[in-house]
């Protein structure tokens, strides 16, 4: 489980294909605090450390991973988000993030507003349902809030905090992102079409 409030950036340092799977090394200043068997966010989808060397760690997204996210698009020196998981201790300063990608969206445009960045992205018409004004929704892993909502459009406004500490800055028109949709609204959405 986690929050959707990024820690850290990683660059992928080398993607490694075997049969299906993609293996990918992660360069990040988390490492030595990451632990083998631990479950991570990475722009969203929660993947499983395998290894740790230095200030490196390994991961492996499996073919339903790269069927479902934009992992399979990684190249050596991307920028991938990065979020441990929540201490139920803490805060929940974003929003209840499984780690499950749903879909992938493209940016269709990107607005530097001097002060800010908005950006527009459209995703599969399926998924409308799930989409709400001033909902939550997770961005590559980044908990954001959407507004200009239409059937299978949104806008997300970012603030300079986020675009500095998250990969969104890397985001471009054409650029695919991962999304996971708000978790009670799926649930809620499934007893409303349940007979």
């Amino acid at each position: 489980m986690f929050t959707g409030i990024i820690e850290s950036l990683g660059k992928i340092h080398a993607v490694e294909v075997q049969g299906t799977n993609k293996t990918f090394w992660i360069e990040s200043p988390l490492a030595q605090q990451l632990s083998i068997d631990q479950s991570i966010s990475h722009n969203g989808a929660c993947l499983t450390v395998e290894e740790i060397k230095d200030t490196l760690h390994r991961v492996t997204a499996i073919e339903e991973t790269l069927k479902k996210t934009n992992l399979g698009d990684w190249q050596a020196g991307d920028l991938v988000n990065l979020e441990r998981c929540l201490v139920m201790n803490g805060r929940l300063d974003g929003h209840i993030v499984q780690g499950h990608v749903d879909t992938t969206a493209v940016c269709l445009q990107r607005r530097d507003l001097d002060g800010s960045w908005e950006y527009r992205f459209e995703f599969p018409k399926k998924f409308s349902h799930l989409v709400i004004e001033k909902g939550s929704i997770s961005v590559n892993g980044t908990s954001l809030t959407i507004f200009n909502v239409k059937r299978s459009k949104f806008d997300i406004a970012v603030i300079p905090y986020t675009y500095d500490h998250t990969n969104i800055q890397s985001v471009v028109p054409g650029s695919r992102v991962n999304l996971e949709f708000d978790m009670i609204g799926k649930y809620v959405s499934r007893m409303v079409k349940t007979p």
